[in-house]
């Protein structure tokens, strides 16, 4: 199934239904940028067009089956429209989101990028991540196409590179374009950054994640870099850049995620 069809919603009154399709998980509990991109498509429908900025709040982990989105939409201005919204799965709430919502579309104004897209040798050249049945990486890699740097994909075989960096590249499959709402998905598939920090770190769950959508992607590999740079207080912070094949800046994210604590000695 295409990545449109498994994030798909339908109108049910006064909220939205949709489904957690399988395939999307990581050890059986929902990419949390997936779910986020269900969330929005409810949001967009009940608002403008497209994402321009989502936080989301994570209460509970996504399993497969029936979902419901119920979407407020708390400010209508010229441009862009305030929304919140549930999502509920059978018998518990989900996610929590805000979001303001407009056309990326057309947007006139001033442009200043002080960045560059990450330099990358060709795909072909980069590592490419598939599932493993041992749930790692997770059956969600097999949705999309993604190859990692070569320096940055050590971890996955115990010499993590030392710093908190990962880079690549990233497509839908079935040569499937991204549309605003896949780059919610994009900005969360990646391995967390903190496994090549050489710390004893093999979980880190997403806490809260905000994506900004800048445009809308032209076909083709998009290429992408994530970072940390504090380890802190029991968290840490990823901050994502994703770029299209024309080298425009069309995401950008941040997540908080929780550390593990290390067991209290007996």
């Amino acid at each position: 199934m295409k990545f449109s069809k498994d994030s798909a919603v339908r109108l049910a009154g006064d909220h939205y239904v949709g489904e957690i399709r399988p395939g999307w998980d990581i050890r059986g509990n929902a990419n949390g940028g997936y779910l986020m991109a269900i969330g929005a498509r409810a949001m967009a429908d009940a608002s403008r067009p497209h994402p321009v900025s989502v936080t989301a709040h994570f209460l509970s982990p996504g399993k497969v089956g029936d979902i419901s989105v119920t979407p407020h939409v708390i400010k209508q201005g010229r441009t862009f429209t305030t929304v919140r919204a549930s999502m509920h799965g059978p018998d518990k709430q989900i996610i929590e989101l805000l979001g303001s919502f407009g056309d990326v579309e057309n947007v006139d104004g001033e442009v200043l990028v002080d960045a560059e897209p990450p330099t990358l040798p060709p795909p072909d050249e980069c590592v490419r991540v598939v599932p493993h049945e041992r749930g790692f990486p997770p059956p969600m890699m097999g949705q999309v196409d993604m190859r990692l740097h070569p320096e940055d994909a050590g971890f996955s075989s115990g010499q993590p590179s030392g710093q908190p960096v990962v880079r690549g590249w990233i497509r839908l499959l079935e040569d499937e374009p991204a549309d605003a709402f896949a780059l919610m998905l994009i900005a969360d598939a990646f391995p967390p950054t903190v496994f090549n920090a050489k710390l004893p770190m093999t979980w880190v769950p997403t806490l809260e994640m905000t994506t900004q959508v800048r445009g809308v992607p032209e076909p083709g590999w998009l290429r992408c870099k994530f970072s940390t740079r504090f380890v802190t207080g029991g968290v840490l912070e990823e901050d994502g850049e994703i770029w299209d094949s024309s080298g425009r800046l069309v995401a950008l994210s941040r997540q908080l995620a929780l550390t593990p604590r290390p067991r209290s000695k007996q």
